[in-house]
């Protein structure tokens, strides 16, 4: 996946980061836990967008408006799950680097 998909060079940087964040802000067991299930929910909905789009192009060679919409539906939900993530992120780290600002 990450060596056809560019997205999922976006997920591995921002999961690097996040993985090194975390490490360096020293979040507690429940923070980590909220991160590894955002992480978890988009590298999951990356994995199964990748796998239907694979499919959608052997079940459907040529255009066909139907294959299009649901490759686009595939698509919203990574979208869907990495919004989601941004908003854990913040909840999870905001109050850290706050913190780290006001001092």
């Amino acid at each position: 996946m990450i060596a056809s998909q560019h997205n999922a060079w976006l997920h591995s940087i921002a999961t690097v980061l996040v993985v090194g964040l975390g490490f360096y802000l020293r979040l507690s067991s429940a923070e980590w836990c909220f991160l590894v299930l955002a992480m978890m929910s988009v590298w999951t909905s990356e994995a199964l967008n990748t796998a239907f789009e694979f499919l959608t192009d052997v079940a459907s060679p040529e255009f066909h408006p139907l294959a299009e919409k649901a490759k686009d539906i595939a698509a919203g939900a990574v979208l869907i799950a990495a919004i989601g993530s941004v908003i854990v992120g913040i909840l999870v780290f905001g109050p850290h680097l706050l913190a780290a600002i006001n001092r």
